[in-house]
């Protein structure tokens, strides 16, 4: 499995599905505005900067140092 830029963006896109689609359906309490307006763009915000930190992390480890 070669993982390019927009596979492992539909991996990461997959994994938020997922997440928010359990927690709208979980019966925790939360409101499905509060999920989709507040809990899903904070999941899109830190696997941007986890996606961008791994990705940097690879290149070190690709250079050989």
């Amino acid at each position: 499995m070669e993982l390019n830029f927009p596979v492992s963006a539909g991996i990461v896109l997959a994994i938020i599905v997922a997440g928010t689609a359990g927690l709208i359906f979980a019966p925790i309490g939360m409101t499905t505005q509060t999920t989709l307006m507040m809990v899903t763009p904070s999941m899109f915000v830190f696997a941007a900067i986890v996606f961008a930190i791994g990705v940097k992390h690879g290149e070190y480890r690709a250079s050989g140092l």
